[in-house]
């Protein structure tokens, strides 16, 4: 298989994305952040390391949360520039809305939302941790997983309390479908959960082996796909009651190991998927194939990221390997 880009960096690969116009960027557990197409690095946390990272919503660069109390933009032109900080903070979940040009923080029980046109910031603070946020499709409201369900507030209200979608227990991973109708969560007793938003209706998947760790919807938002068993899960949200009543697929389940992160296409039912033994799988759900990307074992898969285009893919692991793969 040819990889365009293949290189160790001796540190943790937090996170691997493409942006708006599909070049690739990772951000690593010691701070820095890395655009291979151009083979450039940048410390964008020179005293402190990368929890969480995201496109920044013009599509241009790299938005990381670190362990410093810092928010920062990378680009590969004029290199890390910090947004806003807070101190203390350890920012291990972000969110951004290209529709808004939001950009929202979370460290503990606190999430910041930023304005990237006004380079203005509202905060909202919940009476439990915040573990993962996202935006809706417009930015108008932010969720938030936290304990006992999902907290939702309005993005650009400050000092409001927020509405909550309730089940008992901790919630760990969020995502909402893109056409806003389904919010999901990971939980930590290796189960998923999800509401319909219009009415608030609850759903409970479990029969997970074990705890999710990635998620994601892809192929239009007509498909969710998870780790947390031997192979990728993907569920059906096809009908108006999307996933309740319907069985999920298990894709190229392996004995020996498990799916440690999924990335499927926007807008195709190409999903890949990392394992837990160094392996990396790329499948066209409308066949059968499954073409294994890196066959080699080795670390675990620790980030994973197919480009828009879907001719590209990033992948990245625990000992700090980072590879870029083109298709052929």
């Amino acid at each position: 298989m040819p990889f365009a880009f293949e290189k160790h960096f001796d540190e943790y690969v937090v996170a691997a994305l493409f942006d708006s116009a599909d070049e690739p960027v990772a951000a690593l557990g010691d701070g820095r952040v890395v655009f291979p197409d151009v083979d450039a690095t940048f410390e964008a946390h020179p005293n402190g390391g990368i929890l969480s990272a995201a496109i920044h919503p013009s599509g241009v660069g790299i938005v990381t949360g670190g362990d410093d109390g810092r928010v920062v933009w990378t680009t590969k032109e004029s290199g890390p520039v910090e947004l806003f900080a807070a101190k203390g903070a350890w920012f291990d979940a972000l969110a951004v809305s290209d529709a808004a040009l939001l950009i929202a923080a979370a460290a503990g029980k606190k999430v910041h939302v930023y304005d990237a046109q006004k380079k203005t910031a509202v905060s909202f603070e919940h009476t439990s941790s915040l573990s993962d946020i996202t935006f809706d499709a417009k930015g108008r409201k932010l969720y938030a997983a936290t304990y006992n369900g999902v907290a939702v507030w309005f993005s650009r209200i400050a000092q409001q309390k927020p509405t909550l979608l309730k089940w008992a227990g901790s919630h760990t991973k969020i995502a909402i479908s893109p056409d806003d109708k389904f919010v999901m969560t990971a939980m930590q007793e290796n189960a998923l959960h999800g509401w319909r938003i219009s009415d608030a209706k609850d759903m409970r998947m479990g029969g997970y082996p074990a705890k999710i760790k990635s998620m994601g919807f892809f192929a239009k938002g007509k498909l969710l796909a998870t780790s947390g068993a031997n192979g990728a899960v993907v569920w059906p949200f096809l009908k108006a009651n999307g996933p309740m009543g319907e069985e999920a697929s298990e894709i190229n389940a392996e004995e020996s190991t498990m799916v440690s992160v999924v990335a499927g296409a926007p807008e195709d039912t190409l999903l890949a998927a990392g394992l837990e033994d160094g392996r990396v799988w790329l499948a066209e759900l409308t066949s059968t194939g499954i073409d294994w990307i890196r066959r080699e074992k080795g670390a675990p898969i620790t980030a994973l990221a197919i480009s828009n285009e879907a001719n590209r893919l990033i992948f990245g692991d625990e000992d700090g390997n980072l590879w870029v793969f083109e298709a052929s």
